[in-house]
């Protein structure tokens, strides 16, 4: 063999012997960090949310409000229905009632997780809250523009200049200029593909462009219109200052930080569900377009909106349980460590002083006696939250939607009011938030 023949083969061998180490490398490295989420896992045990059941509710004194809520059900003709009930930090009482899947034969428990709507704006509102803290934000942050936290040439070719005065303050109080008048953009994603001539849904960055081609409603900070589209920036907001996805953001400074592991964001069709989560039932029989193939008919609860899209706005999972906890992180109850100063959770409840008098950052109203109420409403599903001034909190989550909006949003809180009324006194001495009762 010739001298430059062996040279090129005895090359070939150690680029081939480097090229397996760096891959025997790579390997154990993904190992290795395979097996330390492994054994965090098995270090952090078995959480609070991983042991609660119906069976852990059952106490006879409850049992005529059990059946109240079943009578509820029946008439709104609900098919899953999930009450939590905590008390100065203290977990006591969850169960679920009806279907989680009625075509699985699949029982609602406790712990079952179902689509919370807008009570996902609780979670935004206090992740901002959590970046003023931190010195990344303020309410009088622009959120547009060069002098902004989101810029882009789209954004820069906005039709109306005015959305460069919008402030991170403004989205949180549904004070943005943002109206309905062409649709709710977080919803209406068919009819905007057809508009634009898209071939499959837009982006979220697109979405913002797209919408701000649109003339605002009002001067920002003139007046007040909710909008699912401000809360869907306040998340984008959120990515830019934290330098992380929205959802890892609130899962690593709010959610695990409350020994919460089970809050998760929404999907959009059944087979993605998370374990444990519910089927949803829509309020009619009706097929629409499916936002993921245009042309294809869908049930509504899945393929009819883009859910996770909502991000902020709308796309968190969570059992009812779940969100008594997340409450007892941001209420200034120091019996179970806040997850946000004082401070912050005072601007989060002291109502704005307009003209409804209620109007609060994230909680849907704040009243003068002093409790915070959150709804939330898909076509697949509802939320209520009411804490009450004593400390006492109140979270109902159903896996229907029903067609009624505020109508059925108020049956909701009668429902709560009756039942605080004749039961509150009747429940079980327990905190089902710890793991070794």
């Amino acid at each position: 063999m010739r001298k430059s023949d062996i040279r090129k083969t005895t090359i070939y061998i150690i680029l081939f012997c480097i090229a397996a180490f760096a891959a025997m490398a790579l390997y154990s490295s993904l190992r290795t960090g395979e097996s330390e989420k492994h054994v965090n896992r098995e270090r952090r045990g078995k959480q609070w949310s991983d042991t609660i059941s119906n069976k852990a509710s059952n106490h006879p004194p409850l049992e005529p409000m059990e059946q109240e809520i079943m009578r509820f059900m029946s008439r709104w003709n609900i098919r899953g229905m999930s009450l939590a009930v905590s008390r100065g930090d203290r977990l006591l009482y969850t169960k679920g009632f009806g279907w989680a899947d009625a075509e699985e034969g699949t029982h609602m428990e406790a712990n079952s997780r179902m689509r919370i709507a807008s009570a996902s704006k609780l979670l935004t509102a206090a992740a901002v809250m959590k970046l003023v803290e931190q010195g990344k934000l303020s309410m009088d942050t622009r959120v547009f523009g060069p002098q902004g936290v989101l810029n882009s040439p789209a954004i820069e070719a906005a039709y109306d200049k005015r959305v460069f005065d919008i402030t991170v303050g403004q989205l949180l109080r549904h004070q943005g200029g943002f109206t309905l008048g062409a649709g709710d953009p977080m919803f209406n994603t068919v009819e905007i593909m057809k508009a634009k001539k898209l071939s499959k849904a837009p982006t979220n960055d697109e979405l913002i462009g797209i919408v701000l081609q649109r003339r605002l409603g009002f001067q920002p900070g003139a007046g007040r219109k909710y909008s699912n589209f401000g809360y869907m920036l306040l998340s984008k907001v959120i990515e830019k200052r934290s330098g992380t996805t929205y959802w890892d953001f609130v899962q690593r400074e709010l959610l695990e930080p409350a020994g919460i592991t089970s809050i998760v964001p929404a999907t959009n069709y059944y087979e993605e569900r998370h374990p444990g989560e519910v089927k949803y039932y829509s309020p009619d029989a009706e097929l629409v377009e499916d936002i993921r193939t245009p042309g294809l008919k869908v049930d509504r609860c899945y393929g009819g909106a883009n859910i996770n899209g909502l991000m902020g706005a709308g796309g968190w999972v969570a059992s009812a349980a779940d969100l008594c906890r997340f409450v007892a992180a941001i209420d200034g109850d120091s019996k179970l460590p806040d997850v946000l100063r004082p401070e912050s959770v005072r601007a989060m409840t002291v109502p704005d002083k307009d003209e409804a008098g209620k109007q609060c950052l994230g909680w849907t109203e704040s009243d003068p006696s002093g409790k915070w109420s959150r709804s939330g409403t898909l076509s697949s599903a509802h939320a209520l939250i009411e804490r009450f001034p004593d400390g006492e909190c109140w979270v109902i989550t159903m896996n229907t939607g029903i067609w009624t909006g505020f109508r059925f949003n108020r049956d909701m809180s009668r429902l709560v009011e009756r039942l605080r009324g004749k039961y509150s006194t009747l429940m079980p001495n327990q905190d089902l938030f710890k793991t070794d009762r």
